[in-house]
């Protein structure tokens, strides 16, 4: 059964006005484009249009529920120049795409601190805190993407001048700590505290085989934000199991070649391939699952807002949990077989063969019975 809901371009034609927001309205009158963000082949190849706000190059990229939670956008600085200084009643977590620079990061109090980035840096804006972007390269453009909450915020206030123009120091996110952007930061459990880490693509990650093919972890919550991160790598010839969240996931793949399936509920999985700069952004509640079919571990940025993480009465997202016990992760044992054939056919197109027995075994220790299944 397919149940992707599409109706009749009638009925479609009656709900159309009510697609536009105060938030997209806001974008279209800034002079930019707002294209599909479900899929971006190349987040460093993607065009751009002049944003005069910020002094730079830009482009939105949404989701099915950007309207409603969180979005993305992709900008450049110009070669030797900086962005416009900034501040905005909205959340932000930053990935460097391209190109070294600093940025400097001050409120109302005079409080002031800079730290320097390059390619594969992540960090957060503080919440309303003044911020200005420095390209470093005097012959080429920096890039980076980002991911904010500006769409509830926009829907609800609807005026840019309070959004861009409010004097106020949320001290509890910011007050200038001279350290607020070192690379340090506790770890707990999968967590890690931090509001800058220098170098995504290496940073050492946890184990984390409750993903399925021993691959690694680390969470992160930027700059106090309520827009999470995660960081996941699996090895070569393996994949990650199958899942599904709420809307707005924007995964970035840091490295590595290989693919992902999504689909809704009934549907059959539409593959999409992916390179290092790609981005992938599951729909609400779709099913996806991530292939490396590369010859080096794969690794990508999860940036999210926590509204994805639907989680069970202990906390734990269900994206983590059997569907046999009520969860949203498929158990590699009730994947089907087109999976693992599409997995091994692609695989063998580069010369590579699966790995993945080790993890269908070692999956079975931990494996629940399947419901209505003899004890």
């Amino acid at each position: 059964m397919n149940t992707r809901a599409v109706v009749s371009d009638q009925l479609a034609a009656k709900f159309k006005t009510e697609k536009e927001t105060p938030y997209t309205r806001f974008i279209v009158g800034e002079g930019l484009e707002i294209v599909n963000g479900n899929y971006v082949p190349s987040l460093h190849e993607i065009e751009l249009k002049p944003w005069a706000r910020r002094g730079g190059n830009a482009v939105f990229l949404n989701h099915d529920a950007s309207r409603t939670t969180n979005d993305c956008y992709v900008m450049e600085i110009p070669a030797g120049g900086e962005l416009a200084p900034h501040r905005q009643l909205f959340e932000e977590t930053v990935l460097i795409l391209s190109g070294r620079g600093s940025t400097v990061v001050w409120d109302d109090a005079g409080n002031r601190v800079s730290f320097e980035w390059g390619p594969g840096s992540i960090f957060g804006i503080p919440l309303n805190a003044h911020h200005q972007h420095f390209n470093g390269q005097g012959d080429k453009p920096a890039r980076y993407v980002a991911v904010t909450n500006m769409p509830p915020i926009f829907n609800v206030f609807e005026d840019a001048d309070f959004i861009f123009g409010t004097t106020h120091d949320f001290a509890g996110r910011f007050s200038g700590e001279p350290d607020y952007f070192a690379e340090s930061g506790k770890q707990n459990g999968l967590m890690l505290e931090t509001n800058f880490v220098h170098d995504a693509v290496n940073l050492p990650l946890i184990e984390a085989g409750e993903r399925g093919a021993g691959g690694g972890h680390i969470r992160f919550q930027l700059a106090k934000s309520s827009l999470n991160s995660h960081i996941s790598q699996f090895p070569v010839g393996t994949y990650k199991k199958c899942h599904r969240h709420g809307p707005g996931a924007h995964v970035i793949i840091l490295s590595g070649d290989g693919y992902s399936l999504m689909w809704p509920e009934g549907a059959e999985p539409k593959r999409y391939d992916w390179k290092p700069g790609a981005m992938v952004v599951p729909p609400n509640m779709w099913w996806h699952q991530h292939f490396n079919t590369g010859t080096t571990p794969a690794r990508y940025l999860a940036f999210k807002y926590e509204g994805v993480a639907i989680r069970n009465e202990q906390g734990v997202p269900k994206a983590w949990i059997s569907t046999r016990i009520g969860g949203d992760q498929i158990d590699y044992a009730d994947e089907t077989t087109e999976v693992r054939s599409m997995f091994e056919n692609a695989l063998a197109e580069n010369g590579l063969a699966s790995k993945m027995d080790r993890a269908y075994e070692a999956e079975k220790a931990d494996l629940p019975p399947k419901p209505g299944a003899a004890a």
